[in-house]
């Protein structure tokens, strides 16, 4: 399975490792490295890398590679989302995962990773088994083991370990009791100069944070259960009555966790939220272009649109760019090409745009093509899929616990070709 795990940062240098069947060399990285280079960005990394004695899988998530080393065949998926479980239980427990804050925290990470591999095979991948097993730091506890020379390594085995749940740990006690879901959908779209959608997409998720007391039992049901047909779910979700009745029935995990996953691609279910009106001409003899660009809500339900940002990347032959915002700020870097414009909120009655123009450089040819458009929004309050939760009931449990659900869809990969 996993032999190691190496951790690498933006600049390249690797600031941590962990073995566990033999010790790989670090040299294997090169590999790596060098198809770092090739990739023109962070994320176009490969994930997965074939060297001529082991495999390389990575993920790429807060500015680090977390690279996994494997000798044998293994489902790659696999190991990519152990991977990602050992970043969210870092983040679990330290509050946010960087650099400085592993490097901060290293025998935690060492102990929770020895933990979470035994011989190079998942063990412990649940943050409530995690916790029991080493406790999270905290300054108390650090000064406390400064001076004992004790570690954070529990007593005993967690409760959850042998149960028939063994993501919940038993004798939970709350003073407040409370469940609160997240819909958080994100959508990734290619527009044509036209307007209209090449491709699109809506990757989902319902993420919760759940503090009851006891073994509460809890169901969850949906108004349109049919839009989920491409659907992952978190180990406590019973398949069985999902299957029958399209109802999530489930024994929850303590704390925060992510419930399910899904994917809707069918292209007349996913709603365009956004659009953009482009103007971006460039002249065969002059040295001067157009640029303009407007961007308005569409399909929103009446809610706002918010935290708006578009990107461009222009043709290497702009030398500089004279724009005037109507809302907003933007900002052209002459050396990478890039230009930001920071709209924030669209109010609906006037909307934002970004009007000038461009100067290019004397006797070169106009660009052979127009630069694409990024955007990056959030709208709170709608899941753009129409997806909705009808009602969530608990059982086993007497007291009457505090529910609350909130909605999200924000932009994956949005673009616009002009």
């Amino acid at each position: 399975m996993i032999h190691s795990l190496f951790l690498i940062n933006a600049a390249g240098d690797i600031f941590l490792e962990k073995h566990w069947k033999s010790v790989v060399s670090r040299s294997v990285c090169d590999y790596f490295f060098e198809a770092q280079e090739r990739a023109s960005e962070a994320e176009n990394v490969p994930p997965v890398i074939p060297t001529p004695h082991h495999y390389l899988l990575s993920v790429y998530r807060h500015k680090i590679f977390f690279v996994a080393v494997i000798q044998s065949e293994v489902p790659p998926l696999f190991v990519i989302e152990f991977l990602h479980r050992v970043v969210d239980t870092f983040q679990d427990y330290f509050g946010v995962c960087s650099e400085v804050i592993i490097k901060d925290n290293v025998v935690v990470v060492y102990e929770v990773l020895e933990e979470m591999l035994d011989n190079g095979f998942p063990l412990a991948t649940e943050s409530n088994i995690l916790k029991e097993l080493i406790k999270p730091p905290t300054i108390l506890r650090t000064v406390v083991n400064t001076i004992t020379g004790s570690t954070n390594v529990g007593d005993q085995l967690p409760t959850g370990q042998l149960s028939v749940v063994p993501w919940r740990r038993t004798g939970v006690k709350y003073t407040n009791n409370e469940a609160y879901f997240d819909v958080i959908e994100e959508i990734d779209a290619i527009i044509d100069k036209s307007g209209s959608t090449i491709t699109a997409e809506i990757q989902g998720v319902i993420d919760a944070c759940v503090k009851l007391t006891g073994m509460p039992d809890l169901t969850l049901s949906f108004m349109n259960p049919r839009l989920l047909d491409d659907v992952s779910f978190h180990p406590c979700v019973r398949f069985k009555r999902w299957e029958s009745e399209r109802i999530l029935s489930f024994i929850p995990p303590d704390g925060n966790f992510r419930l399910l996953s899904y994917h809707v691609s069918a292209q007349n279910l996913v709603a365009i939220p956004v659009y953009v009106k482009h103007n971006i001409s460039f002249r065969d003899s002059s040295s001067l272009g157009r640029f303009e660009i407007t961007v308005g809500p569409k399909q929103t339900m009446g809610k706002t649109i918010e935290g708006v940002m578009v990107t461009s990347q222009m043709p290497k032959s702009v030398l500089n760019m004279t724009l005037t915002p109507s809302q907003g700020t933007h900002v052209f870097d002459p050396v990478t090409k890039l230009l930001s414009w920071d709209v924030g909120k669209i109010n609906p009655q006037k909307l934002p745009s970004l009007k000038g123009s461009v100067s290019l450089q004397a006797g070169t040819s106009k660009p052979d093509e127009n630069p694409t458009i990024n955007l990056q929004f959030k709208i709170q309050q709608l899941a753009i899929s129409g997806l909705k939760v009808n009602r969530l009931d608990m059982y086993g449990e007497k007291y009457k616990p505090f529910k609350g659900i909130k909605y999200m869809t924000k932009a994956g990969k949005f673009q616009v070709r002009t």
